[in-house]
């Protein structure tokens, strides 16, 4: 038996990488229907609008690299912090940059998906 711990942890790692595979099925497994992700300009985008960006090949991530990578659960949900050193394409423009995330992680259909999400851009 895994702790939510280790599930969530496991989900995460899933989630990076169809973030860099831009595998737009992996992602929509992972993504609650209804989430509500506010990006580093302070945009609030959806399920979709994320899925599209990568479909598209608006977004292109390259690298990923996580540190400092915290969850704890709070009742029903669990909350994920983290540090991500991130580069790629962002519409054709390269980009790279240190960022902040903190993701609501929820029991749905059987499985972890992100709720909601939150990052901004560290200094």
């Amino acid at each position: 038996m895994t702790t939510i711990g280790e599930q969530v942890d496991a989900m995460e790692a899933r989630l990076r990488e169809a973030m860099l595979a831009s595998d737009v099925k992996a992602i929509d497994g992972l993504l609650a229907d209804d989430l509500v992700f506010t990006n580093q300009a302070g945009q609030r985008l959806t399920k979709a609008d994320d899925l599209a960006a990568h479909a598209s090949g608006l977004l292109k991530i390259e690298r990923m690299d996580i540190s400092d990578q915290r969850m704890r659960p709070s009742g029903t949900c669990a909350i994920v912090t983290l540090v991500a050193d991130v580069a790629g394409l962002y519409d054709g423009q390269r980009f790279s940059g240190r960022f902040a995330y903190t993701r609501i992680w929820e029991p749905a259909d059987g499985h972890w998906k992100v709720a909601a999400a939150h990052c901004s851009a560290i200094g």
